[in-house]
């Protein structure tokens, strides 16, 4: 228990998001609200399938969606809007919030979605944030993990599909082939053309891909039913204080991938770990793997926000390098 809780504690206080980064994530931010704007036009709203909208609230969507908070007189709803996408972009997530259902997860509801102008739509209930217990998080996250892919293959119905990268899911025999070949290759791929990764950069990269095959060969994986982007801002309590997931990037994987991103920028405490441990202990060597996951989601950060990400990018793979 001690191991597990110390190796989380040393992650949590790693400063991965130093101001520098802090700034480009705002501004990127920024500038999606300055081409997207606040407001939906009184002619969008009207196509909703609701009735006596009173207000319509901008909120924080992340860095791929315009988000709202959509006041009627009975309930209240959160609209995500994607503009010049199909309404099969939110297929991923629709299916990843009703897996979490019936794995017994609190997640908001799928009310509709379609065609909204020349973009696509996904309207779900709203749930209105609490306080509650991390402890309580480390047994849901615990309990979404014991969901298992009954084919035991790994990958998922639908590929993830992101703001600056996709990713295949189609469906695996090992989460090596998963995990490697379709994520980590094709961000190296894509780092390289960026011109973010130089031909040395990618020389140790395939160093540590060797690395990462050789040492989940030797280790037993399930295919969990995985949230698949599990940082702070993708939980929230509702107001009776229990945990939900939003926004899943769902897939059937290793479980140590979750639990890997969840320490790259802090938000859990060490009461989540303990109370995941105690409810599903993770196997002999995970301090070692959870670097996999961590360069993993580092990577993807280095694609999409830049050069700000490139150290911690380096010294995620000099981790795993001098582990061995």
């Amino acid at each position: 228990m001690t191991g597990f809780v110390g190796f989380f504690r040393v992650q949590y206080k790693r400063k991965i998001v130093d101001n520098k980064i802090r700034g480009k994530i705002l501004r990127s931010l920024f500038l999606v609200g300055l081409l997207w704007g606040d407001h939906l036009d009184k002619s969008l709203l009207a196509s909703l399938p609701l009735d006596g909208i009173k207000e319509c609230l901008p909120v924080s969507g992340g860095d791929v969606n315009r988000a709202f908070k959509l006041v009627t007189k009975n309930r209240n709803y959160f609209l995500l809007l994607q503009p010049v996408c199909v309404r099969e972009f939110y297929a991923a997530e629709i299916a990843g919030l009703n897996d979490l259902k019936r794995a017994k997860i609190i997640a908001p509801e799928v009310i509709s979605t379609g065609k909204l102008g020349r973009g696509a739509y996904l309207l779900l209930s709203y749930l209105e944030k609490g306080e509650g217990s991390q402890a309580d998080l480390g047994r849901t996250v615990a309990k979404m993990h014991r969901t298992y892919n009954p084919s035991g293959q790994f990958g998922y119905k639908y590929d993830y599909v992101g703001a600056s990268i996709s990713f295949s899911n189609d469906w695996r025999a090992s989460w090596a082939e998963l995990f490697v070949n379709n994520r980590l290759d094709i961000l190296a791929q894509k780092l390289v053309e960026d011109t973010y990764w130089k031909i040395e950069d990618f020389s140790t990269y395939m160093q540590v891909r060797q690395l990462i095959l050789t040492a989940l060969s030797q280790h037993d994986s399930k295919p969990s039913l995985l949230h698949g982007d599990l940082w702070a801002g993708n939980f929230l309590f509702t107001e009776a204080g229990q945990p939900a997931l939003i926004d899943p990037a769902p897939l059937y994987g290793d479980r140590e991938f979750d639990l890997g991103i969840t320490t790259v920028f802090g938000g859990f405490t060490e009461e989540f770990y303990q109370a995941y441990q105690e409810s599903y202990p993770l196997k002999e060597g995970y301090s070692k793997r959870m670097h996999f996951y961590r360069l993993y989601y580092l990577m993807v950060h280095l694609d999409k926000f830049g050069r700000s990400y490139k150290q911690a990018v380096a010294d995620e793979m000099q981790a795993i390098l001098q582990a061995g």
